[in-house]
């Protein structure tokens, strides 16, 4: 069934959130000092493709803050945007409720990138 939800995923929209998450990758990757951001969003970009099965697991600590507010001013708030729209879009049907709590789940990671580590559920 998580193979079946990822495919119709990429095919409805995923694509959508994996190129942003892409894009925000290569452009973070451009100075050496966004690198560490850059290659947090190509590790998204790939959840972002194939969300089903996954979760996150958000960080406690507050070393990362700085940089996470550092992130949303960047980036990361056009990013949460997207997500919000997107999710909101797909809980206009039944059929799309599940697609929209991952969209969901994408902009509380979009929030707080920085620590944050996907694990498989």
């Amino acid at each position: 069934m998580k193979v079946l939800g990822n495919v119709v995923w990429f095919i409805l929209g995923g694509f959508i959130s994996f190129l942003s998450w892409g894009i925000l990758g290569i452009l973070w990757s451009i100075t050496i000092v966004g690198i560490p951001i850059g290659r947090q969003c190509f590790k998204f970009a790939k959840m972002a493709a194939a969300p089903f099965g996954k979760d996150i697991r958000f960080s406690d600590s507050g070393a990362s803050l700085f940089i996470n507010i550092i992130w949303l001013i960047l980036g990361g708030f056009a990013i949460v945007g997207e997500e919000i729209v997107l999710g909101i879009i797909f809980c206009l049907t039944i059929v799309g409720i599940p697609f929209g709590m991952q969209h969901f789940k994408h902009a509380k990671l979009a929030l707080l990138p920085v620590g944050s580590e996907i694990y498989r559920t």
